[in-house]
């Protein structure tokens, strides 16, 4: 693979800091492929730190914050010709040989459209990381999940998932996609803007017969919550609603209501949750998550996969919330048995 194969793409948004401190690494271990900066408006000094510090490094710019979503679309609109891109978020410092494992993988089998590295925590680096851990797996009510994290149980890294295994979805902090097929679906869904957009694309590329993988041959270490904190009430906003945007427009027809209908009660359970040992923010911002999903969702009614017969394989087929909170089952080989094959 040459330069012009492979497009390693930051979105960077005012995140000057973290460019200063993770970029390095990135250059460093990078230098058979392209690396890409797409600045999303900034109005720090992003760009010109860039331009003076690593002039290797290509620069797109976009006019104004098009979000995660809108941010990625347009960048990768401008690398048509590479064969393969890999989404990284800005926070993320990379090992040696990182890329190439993953890559090598991905042009053995056509099918693969997408695939992860094992993500471990920047702060612990022998614990996984909450976003994408050992690779991305939804229950059937819609709850995401990784093998190595269940809600905030994240688990030790003592080599228990270094076998590369099809997953559900792949973490938009480290995510290498074919670009032909990321064409093939119109990208990412710009109606989400942030969160929950790289399992919606996972599920859609899924519905198409291809698959999603994790390779753990390839390591990287995530900070996260580089652009909203990990707690946060727009954070807890985009992630309710677009959960229940996720399950509409993917969901099989003969689930989407009795789904929707079990939702209701345990979102309003986890907002009366957030009144009680978060914030009356986070409280309100599951309402308001709800209320605008009720008022667009009529918009998704075009995106809506009307051919779908069945949740793909990946799907827990029992409710993570019991599973987890009332039965304790935290680790994942607790759950591993009831994933649809």
């Amino acid at each position: 693979m040459s330069k012009q194969d492979v497009a390693v793409v930051i979105l960077n948004w005012n995140g000057c800091k973290l460019l200063a401190e993770f970029l390095p690494s990135v250059v460093k271990y990078s230098q058979n492929y392209t690396v890409v900066v797409a600045d999303n408006g900034s109005d720090d000094n992003s760009v010109e730190f860039v331009k003076s510090n690593f002039p290797t490094v290509k620069l797109i710019l976009l006019d104004k914050n098009y979000g995660f979503t809108g941010g990625y679309n347009r960048a990768i609109r401008q690398l048509s010709s590479y064969k393969y891109i890999v989404l990284l978020n800005d926070d993320v410092e990379v090992t040696e040989n990182w890329v190439e494992p993953i890559i090598a993988a991905m042009e053995e089998d056509d099918a693969i459209a997408v695939c992860q590295p094992k993500i471990l925590s920047y702060c612990n680096k022998t614990q996984f990381e909450y976003a994408g851990a050992a690779g991305g797996f939804i229950d059937y009510l819609g709850y995401p999940f990784c093998a190595g994290r269940v809600f905030e149980h994240l688990e030790q890294d003592n080599n228990q998932f270094d076998k590369p295994r099809e997953i559900f979805w792949a973490t938009g902090a480290a995510m290498f996609v074919k670009n032909s097929v990321f064409q093939q679906l119109e990208g990412l869904d710009e109606d989400f803007f942030a969160h929950m957009e790289e399992i919606d694309f996972c599920w859609r590329a899924k519905n198409k017969g291809y698959k999603i993988m994790y390779c753990p041959q390839s390591k990287v270490y995530h900070l996260g919550g580089g652009t909203l904190n990990k707690v946060s009430s727009r954070k807890t906003y985009l992630n309710f609603r677009n959960n229940l945007l996720l399950l509409y427009k993917n969901l099989p027809q003969n689930k989407l209501h009795s789904v929707l209908f079990i939702r209701f009660f345990l979102d309003y359970l986890a907002a009366f949750s957030f009144l009680i040992t978060s914030s009356k923010s986070e409280f309100q911002a599951v309402f308001r998550a709800r209320k605008d999903f009720y008022r667009i969702k009529k918009n998704f009614k075009s995106k809506r996969q009307a051919n779908i017969k069945d949740y793909p394989n990946g799907v827990l087929m029992q409710s993570l919330v019991f599973q987890s909170k009332i039965l304790h089952k935290n680790h994942f080989n607790k759950l591993e048995d009831r994933i649809k094959k």
